[in-house]
């Protein structure tokens, strides 16, 4: 079993940033897919980005968030982040950390988090 518990979000300002953590206990997450999905009010849960277990280095990104949003892992600490940069209103959503194998797809992912609310508005 993997317990995850997400911290750091907030309410940004259009453009600002926020980072997530996620920070895993019960098992070691270096052989997962690691991954940050959002739900928006009213609108289905969907990936944001997700880190390749055992291929260092190999990611996903929303075409949506491409160029702004980073994840990153650190095996050791067991705890992947999502830095979040030119925060948009549409980003607005509850953001979960899921812990799974590699695929686009939240059935997947065998494992999550509470999720933490983040809110982008002026």
């Amino acid at each position: 079993q993997v317990q995850l518990v997400e911290s750091g979000g907030g309410l940004a300002q259009p453009g600002g940033s926020l980072r997530l953590s996620c920070t895993a206990s019960g098992r070691a997450i270096g052989g997962y897919t690691m991954g940050w999905f959002r739900q928006a009010q009213g609108k289905e849960r969907e990936l944001v980005a997700a880190a390749k277990g055992l291929d260092a280095g190999v990611t996903y990104y929303l075409s949506s968030v491409k160029g702004r949003f980073t994840i990153s892992r650190d095996n050791p600490r067991n705890t992947v982040y999502l830095q979040m940069n030119s925060l948009q209103p549409e980003d607005t959503a509850v953001y979960y950390c899921a812990a799974g194998r590699w695929s686009t797809a939240s059935n997947d992912y065998a494992y999550w988090g509470q999720g933490t609310q983040v809110t982008v508005s002026s």
